[in-house]
């Protein structure tokens, strides 16, 4: 069973953008949530994914993903998602050992930053960004499947 385990922090500044790697325009919907369960159409860039992800328990959830067809994905945001669609772009950020997702949401969510890191297992150490404030891995306010419900801009 594929496994993610991952820390996610507010972004206090704006150090981590002379660190980046590469960036993607995301798109993102959720087919489906329940308290088990969230499925998610993300259109990132020319790629196309499902993903079907577990409740979190700690740090750690189930995570599957599949390949889908670029127009199959357009269509899904369109017409299926429930709630609202996140608009994002991600930037991979260099940090250390690990290569940190750090998001930068637009839309209803414009002003919020949320960087995460995702380990092999929930003690793992990694070097501590100077860019990364308050740690809200358990805050579901932060989960995408809670901003297309409940923006940032309502907060």
């Amino acid at each position: 069973m594929p496994l993610e385990i991952e820390r996610k922090y507010l972004v206090i500044n704006d150090n981590w953008k002379d660190s980046v790697v590469r960036q993607v325009a995301i798109k993102q919907g959720y087919l489906a949530t329940t308290p088990k369960v969230g499925i998610r159409v993300r259109l990132a860039g020319e790629e196309a994914n499902l993903n079907i992800k577990s409740k979190t328990v700690g740090l750690s959830r189930s995570e599957y993903e599949y390949p889908i067809l670029l127009e199959d994905a357009r269509e899904m945001l369109e017409n299926l998602v429930a709630g609202a669609v996140i608009d994002k772009v991600r930037y991979k950020v260099r940090c250390g050992d690990h290569l940190w997702d750090l998001d930068v949401f637009h839309g209803a969510n414009r002003g919020l930053l949320v960087a995460e890191v995702e380990l092999t297992s929930e003690e793992e150490t990694f070097q501590m960004p100077d860019w990364a404030g308050e740690e809200v891995s358990t805050d579901t306010r932060y989960y995408n499947a809670s901003l297309v419900n409940h923006p940032f801009c309502d907060w």
